[in-house]
């Protein structure tokens, strides 16, 4: 096993301690809460990471295929009545087809065309379901929209731990969610180790030498949209049935630019850089609550240092600082046979 697949175990193994560990030791429903949509974040963040970071395709749809699944999921259960956790496999695959769609649109694009485009898209989802008014189904005496409108979905189902579990029923959603984000990193450790990873990490590095080996952009670049897509709609469909809600307020911008963020902060291009990403900046969202207005300024702040002073990221300056330490380890030997005059072995 090669050093850095060693590393990654370890550190996968240490959050996962870490995450099972901390229901035990924090007893607040609203830390267990916050820490729960913090990974809902990680889960969406890394998956536009291996988009973007791994694959170098500059989208800005995620928070659509996220929304897609969260609406898909409530739509399937709300109009034809099935379970939660039926429903959401079928969003997910869903989500997969409409972010081929998107794919097929935008993909023939590249760089800065790409962002445009997709984040096109998310608003004119955005837009078709805040304006949309007419009546779909009439429920009792209220009339209710196709989408939702701009109110969205509610009590269309949950994930079935509030019966289970009564007052506990905060801890399993957030057990099943910290499944869901080790199940959502194995696959994406998965692809980025695999020859499909070279692949996308050829197109990312250096596109027209790729192509000149046979490697189609287009073909590759839409695998990677539709693969990230799978369990962006699954997070999506998870959210939704974790509120037992899901309304037009995910698509908006800020919450695509705080995903986009964490990446930033953790690291672009590290597996792990999403994660540290969304600790930080929820944990920093959360410790500047009390100062209302300027929450987003303090938010900015922090952003812009770690991209001024850290462009590679919180993980970037960690493996900087101990690369560094690494050398000076193995140089320290030679200074000290230097010094006493011996000939190092």
């Amino acid at each position: 096993m090669k050093r850095q697949d060693l590393a990654n175990l370890l550190i996968g193994l240490f959050v996962l301690a870490a995450a099972i560990a901390l229901p035990f030791y924090v007893d607040s429903r609203y830390v267990i809460g916050q820490v729960t949509l913090g990974l809902f974040y990680a889960i969406v963040a890394s998956q536009w990471n291996l988009l973007f970071g791994f694959s170098g395709v500059f989208s800005l749809a995620q928070m659509a295929l996220f929304g897609f699944g969260g609406y898909a999921t409530a739509m399937l259960c709300f109009y034809f009545g099935l379970n939660v956790w039926a429903a959401m496999p079928l969003a997910a695959i869903a989500t997969v087809l409409f972010s081929l769609v998107i794919g097929a649109a935008c993909l023939r694009l590249s760089g800065a065309y790409t962002a445009l485009l997709t984040l096109a898209v998310a608003q004119v989802m955005y837009l078709l379901i805040v304006t949309d008014t007419d009546c779909f189904v009439m429920v009792g005496t209220q009339c209710r929209q196709l989408t939702g409108g701009a109110v969205g979905f509610a009590r269309f189902g949950d994930l079935g731990t509030r019966a289970m579990f009564k007052a506990k029923y905060l801890v399993a959603d957030y057990a099943l969610v910290v499944a869901l984000f080790a199940v959502t990193m194995l696959f994406t450790w998965a692809i980025i180790r695999g020859p499909i990873g070279l692949a996308f990490r050829a197109l990312r590095d250096n596109p027209g030498c790729a192509m000149a080996r046979g490697i189609s952009r287009f073909q590759m670049q839409l695998l990677v949209f539709g693969l990230s897509a799978f369990f962006t709609g699954l997070a999506g469909g998870f959210y939704a049935a974790h509120f037992n809600a899901i309304g037009p307020g995910v698509l908006s911008f800020s919450q695509l630019f705080f995903i986009i963020a964490m990446v930033v902060v953790g690291g672009i291009g590290r597996l792990w850089g999403p994660l540290v990403g969304a600790i930080v900046l929820v944990a920093a969202d959360e410790a500047m609550r009390e100062i209302g207005e300027f929450r987003s300024l303090g938010l900015g702040i922090i952003i812009a240092a770690v991209m001024v002073l850290m462009p590679n990221g919180l993980i970037g300056l960690f493996e900087s600082i101990w690369a560094r330490l690494r050398r000076l380890r193995t140089r320290s030997p030679a200074m000290t046979a230097e010094v006493s005059g011996d000939t190092p072995a």
